[in-house]
């Protein structure tokens, strides 16, 4: 059956590729109910051919706009066009880069818009700037409801945006409990990974090399750990799964420490499930986040978690329960916690069982989809009618990649 012509949903971000906003728009658009919404993919710069193929919908359309840095003022009008022709019931923007679709979408009519906050800018970690709160203030206007992934985002929309609070919905990301689980007898081995030894202590990270995420804090801490624990160089390895600005200068504070060989990057990959599989423990050494979708999915492996203290980690990460928190950018501090589950394998698995058993209970993908079809369908109205002078003002032109 197919969903009719006024419930579309048009996603837009910033650049649709591998991460974990995308990752969950890809969630959405496979598990909302079929017969109920269809799905357009608008990207304000590329879409990734290879990372799209993560759709299992034929009937999803792509829109690569390609824009160039700066204000995205020039691309309302064709915003505008594709929301006139397409006449969806629904726009969703995320993220501050993807905050300006809000603006043609007004004034295309578009019934309900939505804007999503799902993690902390990278220049503005602990979202004190107070020109993105202004920037975020001049667009609200054109906001009907927003979605924060966590309660910290909430409470920044509220008290620094100043939304009402009867317009943030929080919805916390979901995994796929049933593709991400504890490796069945034993560690997993590591397609392409060096260090596929039972003697080796396998810890590490997945995420984009950008400084936000701040893989050069796990790379100090990795050097630290070799002279906090004399087995450690022997047997403790670190993984770092992504690609990035930041892989030349991590590589050369692993190359200063001398631990450098004992490191391997393995890029970009797209079996992220396999890969936590082959772990004993992760570490997420983040700056500034929202809902870590990777630290989800390393508890739904059952893997023990060190993080730091920032963003909703507090709220997924239960402090010596499921994990360790440390403060952002204190490489000894997350030396320690880390020689600490390399130390006593016993607390690793009971901290890593217990992180299973809370994302079971409280973030598998299925409350996720079921909090944003209610939220979908409690704002969606019946569709207004499109003006015809405001359709014939709109100036033409292809939208496709």
């Amino acid at each position: 059956m197919r969903a009719p012509a006024d419930r579309l949903i048009v996603h837009v971000v910033y650049r649709f590729g591998v991460g974990g906003l995308e990752n969950g728009v890809v969630n959405l658009i496979n598990r909302l109910p079929r017969d109920a919404w269809r799905h357009a993919v608008v990207s304000l710069t590329d879409v990734d051919p290879t990372f799209r193929e993560r759709v299992r919908r034929e009937d999803v359309e792509y829109v690569a706009l390609h824009k160039p840095p700066g204000h995205a003022v020039r691309l309302y009008p064709r915003l505008a066009r594709f929301f006139l022709d397409r006449r969806p019931a629904i726009v969703h923007s995320r993220n501050l880069a993807a905050l300006e679709a809000t603006v043609p979408a007004w004034l295309a009519r578009v019934p309900v818009r939505i804007h999503g906050e799902h993690g902390r800018d990278a220049e503005d970690p602990d979202g004190t700037s107070r020109r993105r709160q202004l920037i975020r203030r001049a667009f609200r206007p054109f906001v009907t409801h927003y979605v924060a992934l966590s309660p910290d985002l909430r409470s920044y929309l509220q008290e620094r945006v100043g939304v009402p609070e009867k317009k943030v919905d929080q919805i916390f990301n979901g995994v796929d409990t049933h593709a991400f689980l504890p490796s069945s007898g034993g560690r997993a081995p590591l397609e392409g990974c060096p260090f596929q030894g039972s003697e080796h202590w396998l810890v590490g990270t997945v995420g984009r090399m950008e400084a936000v995420k701040d893989q050069t804090n796990l790379a100090r801490a990795f050097v630290s750990a070799m002279r906090l624990h004399p087995e450690a160089r022997r047997r403790m390895r670190l993984v770092l799964v992504g690609d990035g600005d930041l892989r030349t200068r991590t590589e050369a504070i692993l190359a200063d420490g001398g631990v450098r060989e004992l490191a391997w990057f393995a890029g970009e990959r797209s079996d992220v499930a396999k890969l936590l599989q082959g772990l004993d423990c992760f570490v997420l050494p983040s700056r500034g986040e929202g809902v870590s979708n990777t630290i989800l999915e390393a508890m739904s492996c059952a893997l023990p978690v060190v993080a730091t203290r920032v963003g909703a980690n507090a709220d997924l990460v239960h402090h010596d329960v499921s994990g360790h928190l440390v403060p952002a950018g204190q490489s000894e501090a997350l030396a320690h916690a880390i020689v600490s589950y390399f130390a006593d394998p016993a607390c690793a698995r009971r901290h890593g069982r217990a992180g299973r058993q809370i994302v079971e209970r409280n973030f598998s993908l299925d409350r996720m989809i079921e909090r944003y079809h209610r939220l979908y369908s409690g704002l969606t109205q019946p569709a207004r009618p499109f003006p015809q002078e405001l359709r014939s003002s709109m100036p033409r032109g292809h939208d496709g990649d």
